[in-house]
């Protein structure tokens, strides 16, 4: 199977969308408009997977200088810093069907280069108890419990500091 990964474009949205629904309940899914709003605002940290032209998984988040995610970053466009220090993943979505294939591994190790290619200090991200150990891989450290309450879940500080070579 050829996974191809790029910058999301507008006219991905549509699919975006579909696949946002299948991974998050309502309470934690963006909703259209805010995933539209990413697009337009952070394309350069915005990427789909493609197995034969279909999307069937993406990761997104803005670039901030402080190194935690706060609720008010998932809804304001706004607040994205393109020079930034430390990228945020607010997603890392694959549909069902094709998870467990090293397509989430494909499209979080992308994220990580173009951080280190940026001169990113670091990415950041907030997960649920069950995916510590899975972020832990990638090199991520567990930094506690978050301050968000977004959706209504528990959520944990996760932190990848980058070394400059």
């Amino acid at each position: 199977m050829k996974i191809k990964i790029r910058k999301a474009c507008i006219g991905d949205l549509d699919a975006i969308v579909k696949v946002e629904a299948s991974c998050f309940p309502e309470a934690e899914a963006a909703t259209r408009v805010s995933l539209k709003d990413r697009i337009k605002t952070f394309t350069e940290s915005f990427f789909v997977a493609e197995v034969d032209e279909k999307i069937i998984g993406f990761v997104n988040g803005c670039v901030i200088n402080g190194t935690v995610i706060y609720d008010k970053l998932y809804e304001d466009s706004t607040l994205h810093i393109p020079n930034g220090e430390y990228q945020t993943i607010f997603g890392l979505d694959v549909v069902s069907e094709y998870r467990n294939q090293g397509i989430a591994a494909q499209l979080m190790n992308y994220m990580i280069e173009v951080s280190k290619v940026a001169g990113r200090k670091g990415v950041i991200l907030t997960c649920k108890d069950r995916l510590i150990h899975y972020y832990s891989k990638f090199g991520y450290a567990n930094m506690g419990v978050s301050k968000s309450v977004h959706g209504g879940a528990k959520w944990y500080d996760m932190i990848l500091k980058i070394d400059k070579y």
